[in-house]
């Protein structure tokens, strides 16, 4: 990786994790259609390892507003959801999953933003895990489901479940991909590199993480998610 690319990246996923940290969601939203647009070859398997430290400490720093029977739930649904994105990364091109990235991003967005307001049940809970499972080990991105069943709960309590949803699930599909022998020595050593800036990144929300509802800030992240998710899809046709 070229130091100028070492640096843009850095950014990135420094803003990323303050945003993720500060929310509860964003981090992939954001950090994956760069990556694939960058650096394609760091997705999904860079973009997992770096989000694990972020995920496991905002899910520890407000650990008293989980949602452990949610999250239960949500993982019992991913671990089924891991085993298909999987599959798709040994079934389609690099063209293809940019393109697989970029419209799932723009779909999960749109759905956040437009969702009304309404209580998960089992079904919705079942459902978020299988789908964040099927995108977030095919391409790394899988909040906007979790977005989408805990936007209108507390602040506190859509942060913690969402980040123990992510770290549980992001270790399941490491291991898929492992299995899959998708994981390289390269990718690892990249993904050491930039964690310094995801560290920094949390760092810094934990300033403001108390004093933010989410709304504003969310709409932003997911208004900028489908501008590269546009991007990302357009490119690839011209």
């Amino acid at each position: 990786m070229e130091m100028s690319t070492f640096v843009l990246l850095s950014l990135v996923v420094c803003v990323s994790a303050f945003v993720q940290g500060a929310v509860g969601v964003g981090f992939a939203l954001i950090v994956a259609p760069i990556f694939s647009i960058v650096q394609p070859e760091l997705v999904p398997v860079t973009l997992l390892v770096i989000m694990l430290p972020l995920n496991f400490y905002v899910w520890w720093r407000e650990r008293s507003a989980l949602d452990l029977p949610g999250l239960g739930w949500i993982t019992l649904g991913r671990t089924v959801g891991g085993f298909l994105g999987a599959a798709i990364l040994l079934w389609i091109s690099t063209r293809s999953l940019n393109i697989f990235i970029g419209v799932s991003t723009i779909l999960a967005a749109v759905a956040s933003l437009a969702a009304p307001s309404f209580r998960p049940g089992l079904k919705s809970l079942l459902g978020a895990g299988f789908i964040t499972g099927v995108t977030e080990t095919a391409t790394g991105i899988g909040g906007p489901p979790l977005a989408l069943v805990y936007q209108h709960h507390p602040p506190a309590a859509l942060r913690s479940t969402i980040a123990a949803c992510f770290f549980v699930g992001e270790v399941i599909s490491l291991v898929m991909l492992a299995v899959g022998g998708q994981i390289s020595a390269s990718l690892l050593l990249q993904s050491v590199y930039l964690i310094p800036a995801v560290i920094v990144g949390v760092a810094i929300s934990c300033a403001v993480h108390h004093r933010i509802g989410g709304a504003g800030l969310r709409a932003g992240v997911m208004i900028f998610a489908i501008a590269a998710g546009l991007f990302l899809t357009v490119r690839e046709f011209v």
